[in-house]
């Protein structure tokens, strides 16, 4: 690690094991993601944290990815009192939440997890559309989606868990 790294990452290096477990825990809930990135502490810039978060998503097994994506509440219903999904669900209108949902049930029903997509800055009608594109792929092409979309997530919420470290929250 050199003395040039951010004081959000130079923070979270510096947290104890149970902290970090928690926090990476937050960002995603499969455990075998989280070991993966906090064994590779201490980093030196955030661009090698990212890394490592995406090294570990591609070696996720398919019972990993489904730990991880039990973590997302559905398109279009946020978790109660979970400001990250709301943040991340804010395209969503009001008027597309009921559609968006049912055709969620029907994508659960048939690839038997929640569709997941990078909600940060899309609208409720981009992730309307790919739901109604990807309801229909078969499972290892819906699987290797679902591990991009997880990779684009999870670097967000890492790149705004270690700004939120600099600024000594959480």
């Amino acid at each position: 690690m050199t003395s040039s790294a951010p004081p959000g990452l130079t923070r979270f290096n510096a947290a104890d094991e149970r902290d970090v477990a928690r926090l990476l825990h937050e960002v995603c809930a499969s455990r075998a993601w989280g070991a993966a990135v906090a064994a590779g502490r201490p980093y030196g810039r955030v661009g090698v944290l990212l890394d490592a978060a995406d090294a570990a998503m591609a070696g996720l097994t398919a019972d990993d990815l489904a730990e991880a994506m039990a973590g997302h509440p559905p398109i279009g219903r946020p978790a109660p009192g979970d400001a990250t999904s709301a943040r991340e669900q804010s395209g969503v209108r009001d008027d597309l939440r009921e559609e968006l949902l049912e055709l969620n049930l029907a994508y659960q029903e048939r690839h038997g997890h929640v569709f997941l997509i990078c909600a940060t800055g899309r609208t409720g009608e981009e992730m309307l559309a790919a739901l109604e594109e990807r309801i229909g792929n078969d499972e290892d092409t819906e699987r290797e989606i679902v591990r991009t979309e997880l990779g684009k997530i999870n670097r967000i919420r890492l790149t705004r868990l270690i700004e939120a470290r600099a600024e000594g929250e959480r």
